[in-house]
């Protein structure tokens, strides 16, 4: 495939460059002014309005959220009241994820331009949402917090914010941790009054058959807070010291292949080209915390889907009155909710059997409410950096959208 071409040693050694570069000093994120923000960097100079809005959680963290309102030159159509729409994004990434290409090839671009009003959501700790009304991200009580905590105060955050802005109910994208958090909220019944649709794509429940190498050799080292003791930060940064030999000291294993790290991170990408990759580079990847990979490593280790097990009965107890973290049920999930999920045949880190069995959970869904798509040979970052994922995915969702 033409995306093949510009040669995966290429890629490779970008990806080398990113993950092993000089540690950058831990202070290098806080409080950006919105001027230095995506809208600045990335959207007007596309054609596009943009705004900047903030939203702050609960729990107090300071979200960012950019909102392209309409197409360019305020084409797309849509005609009235433009349907909201939200995007969030994965791990280790933030709401870039959905600009990196071309406005032809980038969802939140393909959106507006098909009559959407488009939210980009950018979660707690990453580049323009590391402020806090009273913490410091150098401190560890800021990162103190798992993807559990996306679930109960920043996805319901942003959902309300869109909500009171639009008055009206929004559509939502997820990629990744992205649908992972949103399939979590829906099993316990929260958002579903406020949303009138979901896209999952790369759909994230179970983790059990997980075939990323380096994912692999994370989920093993990651042993309960031992880990964040080792690390001596509660933050998982890719660019700090810590982390930079916590990752060095991975690709020692002679099963991980450094060499091609993008590969060994989300699986055989089938069309990524070198310009996306080098713009991924130069913006991506954003940290989170060490209890966030915790957390996933326990899903991977264990097979199910729970809140974070803080490894004590005691602490369990006392954090959520059993023993045990409670469990996450899809099947709990309301069966009227309109579905879109799209996952691929190379994906390392959604793989087709964990998709699967979320898909089982699913099986007494109403069937007119359940949509999904198949792509053989897309595999992670395909489906938000994919040159041709406008044509295979986007357009399919936007069709999704239009039927809801």
């Amino acid at each position: 495939m033409a995306s093949h071409t510009f040669g995966w040693a290429t890629l490779s050694t970008l990806l080398l460059i990113a993950f092993f570069m000089q540690p950058i000093p831990a202070a290098r994120l806080v409080n950006r002014a919105p001027a230095d923000g995506s809208c600045a960097l990335m959207v007007i100079p596309s054609g596009y309005k943009c705004e900047e809005h903030e939203v702050t959680t609960q729990d107090g963290y300071i979200l960012s959220m950019q909102r392209i309102p309409e197409g360019r030159e305020g084409g797309g159509g849509g005609g009235g009241r433009r349907q909201p729409v939200l995007l969030q994004h994965g791990v280790l990434m933030d709401g870039m994820t959905w600009i990196l290409n071309s406005p032809d090839e980038s969802l939140a671009f393909v959106l507006a331009d098909s009559g959407f009003d488009v939210w980009i959501a950018n979660t707690r700790g990453t580049r323009w949402s590391s402020r806090h009304v009273s913490l410091d991200p150098s401190s560890r009580s800021y990162w103190d917090w798992s993807w559990d905590e996306l679930v109960t105060n920043d996805l319901p955050a942003t959902v309300d914010f869109v909500y009171s802005q639009t008055g009206q109910k929004l559509h939502y994208v997820g990629h990744s941790l992205g649908t992972l958090v949103a399939l979590a909220s829906f099993s316990e019944g929260k958002l579903v009054d406020k949303l009138k649709s979901a896209a999952l794509l790369s759909p994230v429940a179970y983790l059990t058959h997980m075939t990323t190498p380096i994912g692999i050799l994370c989920a093993k080292a990651f042993v309960g807070e031992i880990i964040t003791n080792w690390l001596g930060v509660s933050e998982f940064n890719p660019k700090v010291a810590a982390v930079v030999n916590f990752l060095k000291a991975l690709c020692r294993d002679p099963g991980l292949d450094c060499y091609d790290l993008m590969r060994s991170f989300t699986g055989n990408n089938c069309c990524l080209n070198a310009s996306t990759v080098e713009l991924f580079l130069k913006y991506e990847p954003q940290p989170t915390s060490t209890k966030t990979m915790i957390h996933l490593a326990q899903t991977f280790r264990d097979g199910v889907l729970t809140k974070y097990n803080y490894e004590r009965k005691d602490l369990n107890v006392e954090n959520y009155g059993q023993s045990t973290p409670p469990v996450y049920n899809m099947s709990n999930i309301p069966n009227d909710l309109p579905l879109f999920l799209s996952y691929g045949g190379e994906d390392s880190l959604s793989d087709v059997r964990d998709v699967e069995l979320l898909l089982d959970d699913l099986k007494f869904h109403d069937g007119d409410k359940l949509t999904v798509q198949f792509v053989k040979d897309y595999a992670h970052a395909d489906f938000v950096m994919g040159i041709s994922a406008k044509q295979i995915v986007y357009e399919a969702v936007v069709a999704f959208f239009g039927r809801n």
